[in-house]
């Protein structure tokens, strides 16, 4: 039965939080009012909201709850808490799971960067840059400072373990502190310059660059002053590309929005030391609430308990809770933190590049990439991995019945797969092998030619358990590849069947395999690449024992060589066409003669017979 509108009358006339819920009693709505019986009849008034959703929500409502509050502050907390407890459907919601991406300098005697996330506070396990809630913007720039300065990429373990310098000490991307290839000083340097980037003080870097160049060139050591000649150039360009310089930004975040119906999608770009450093987008679909609200809730929800607020928040509209919000997040940063919605002037002209960014994406709308990014992280962090997975490739070997054996490859980018670089292998020099046999094999194969080419994989699976891991780990050490991280993945009992099955995850340096819950979608993906692989290998076993059948069978006839063979499965496609085929069709083919069809017919009616 819908809500009686009459009962309206009943309701406080104070600050408070409402929540509509249907005739289940699940909530479908939560908003606040600094005068709830007010703000109740606008819903059910002939002319009272005009908002598009509205009316569809008020159809599900059957029954209307209050919670009063002190204060409008009060009433805010409360609203917050309540929407990430219930999750409306009506409602702007972030999830509740977010997490802070930082860049971490670790401690320990050659430091290392490394991409973490955290909720709430850092671990105070190093020097954290940050944070980042864009995975994408947090590992462009680890890439940049990979690429400018030869840190190790290596685990402590895999550092420890090492006896010669890795690939990337050849093509001078480390130094090499492993074998002590360089010294403290040195390479504390790098790392001070590391951190300085991050900072923000790309010039200061650039200014030590030019006089360590200087200073190469002058000692005559021309190949060491290129060195730096190509980071300082690497810097100025992503600079220039990056960061957009405006005077009316200092230390702050600007907020843009765009709407259509009950679809919603807020930009935000953040302006550090007057640069614009990157942006963040967020969609939102089937909201009830007005623009001013949306902005209001998403401050509170994405302020709350971010451990590094700007000093300022500049959003396009009024908000009427802005004084309670300031409180509260002075409360969180433990400072002031001003909201500002400026009427003119370059602070202005902010808003507007806020609210044309939040038009573009909405058109283009990411959510989907950026769920995959998401997941791709989770998965780093979930296998303790040195290396983001974007690209992840998966072997599968298959001897069924010890005849023809076969592996093959496929690669996933971004979480897709990308079909180019799917590849299958014939296992060489032998007509019988086994999976150890056969996967050390292909692995050795591809990645021999791989490190000829400088492109690996960031992720490698094997099919199998610890066996196969240490085999790939054994290549890896073989051809000194030290930028490939690897986990073996087998099934329960060696099962290629879906279903939820319990998988065991073996990596390096791990005794006991990890364990996924099987309804993890992180599981999911692995279980797809690694499915993926199988199929292909299957199929392409399949294949090639079709093809020995083929060419056995016809290889009894008389008359019919390899050629004429050839011949007539290039123009039938199988020996079963063959079979069917008519008198007219096979004396088309080339070389054919009447001799040839005699045999080709008998051979044809040998399964009649049979």
């Amino acid at each position: 039965m819908p809500f009686d509108s009459s009962q309206l009358t009943l309701y406080p006339d104070q600050p408070g939080v409402y929540l509509m819920q249907d005739a289940e009693g699940k909530v479908l709505y939560i908003g606040k009012a600094k005068n709830l019986k007010s703000r109740l009849k606008q819903y059910f008034a002939e002319y009272g909201d005009q908002r598009e959703m509205v009316p569809y929500l008020i159809a599900q409502v059957e029954t209307i709850d209050t919670i009063i509050a002190l204060t409008e502050k009060d009433a805010l907390i409360l609203e917050n808490n309540l929407i990430k407890r219930h999750q409306p459907k009506y409602n702007v919601l972030l999830k509740d799971d977010k997490t802070f991406i930082s860049l971490v300098v670790t401690r320990h005697k050659w430091p290392m960067i490394r991409i973490v996330r955290d909720k709430g506070s850092p671990k105070q396990n190093g020097i954290y840059f940050g944070p980042y809630t864009n995975a994408l913007a947090a590992r462009q720039t680890f890439d940049l400072i990979s690429r400018l300065f030869p840190l190790r990429q290596c685990s402590d373990a895999e550092l420890a373990s090492r006896e010669r310098p890795c690939l990337l000490y050849d093509i001078k991307r480390c130094i090499a502190p492993c074998v002590n290839k360089c010294t403290e000083d040195e390479y504390a340097k790098h790392v001070e310059s590391a951190m300085r980037l991050l900072k923000g003080k790309d010039t200061e870097v650039i200014k030590e660059l030019k006089r360590a160049m200087e200073i190469a060139s002058e000692a005559l050591e021309f190949e060491k002053a290129n060195t730096y000649l190509q980071m300082i150039h690497q810097i100025e360009h992503v600079t220039q590309v990056q960061h957009v310089d405006h005077p009316g930004a200092k230390n702050c975040d600007v907020v843009g929005i765009y709407r259509e119906a009950d679809a919603v999608m807020i930009a935000l770009l953040l302006f550090r030391d007057g640069k614009l450093i990157g942006s963040e987008h967020f969609s939102f679909h089937l909201i009830a609430s007005n623009d001013a609200e949306i902005i209001e809730s998403f401050v509170l929800q994405h302020y709350k308990n971010n451990p590094s607020l700007p000093q300022e928040i500049i959003v396009p509209l009024e908000l009427s809770e802005k004084e309670a919000l300031v409180e509260i997040l002075a409360e969180t940063a433990d400072k002031k933190v001003a909201i500002a919605t400026p009427e003119r002037g370059k602070k202005r002209d902010l808003i507007e590049m806020a609210l044309r960014n939040a038009k573009a994406l909405f058109v283009r709308e990411q959510d989907a990439r950026s769920l995959k990014e998401k997941m791709l992280l989770d998965l780093q962090e979930t296998l303790q991995l040195v290396r983001f997975p974007r690209r992840i490739e998966c072997f599968d070997t298959s001897n069924i019945a010890g005849t023809d054996p076969v592996a093959s490859l496929v690669c996933f980018v971004n979480g897709e797969k990308d079909k180019s670089r799917t590849r299958l292998f014939k296992i060489k020099g032998m007509e019988k092998a086994d999976d150890y046999t056969a996967m050390r094999q292909v692995l050795y194969r591809h990645f021999k030619k791989e490190k000829e080419k400088q492109d690996f994989c960031d992720l490698l699976i094997v099919d199998g358990g610890k066996g196969q891991l240490n085999i790939a780990l054994d290549i890896f050490r073989e051809l000194e590849i030290a930028t490939v991280d690897v986990i073996a993945l087998t099934k329960e009992e060696a099962r290629h069947d879906k279903g939820l099955t319990q998988e065991k995850i073996y990596v390096p340096y791990r005794k006991d395999p990890l364990l996924i819950d099987p309804r993890s979608p992180l599981l999911f993906l692995l279980q797809k690449i690694r499915d993926e692989a199988h199929r292909q290998t299957i199929e392409f076993h399949r294949k090639r024992r079709s093809k020995r059948t083929f060419s056995s069978s016809l290889d009894e006839l008389v008359g019919i060589g390899p050629v004429k063979k050839k011949r007539l499965l290039k123009r039938f496609g199988s020996v079963k066409a063959i079979k069917a085929a008519t008198v007219d069709e096979l004396r088309a083919v080339d070389g054919i003669n009447e001799t040839d069809i005699e045999t080709l017919i008998k051979f044809s009616q040998q399964d009649k017979k049979a």
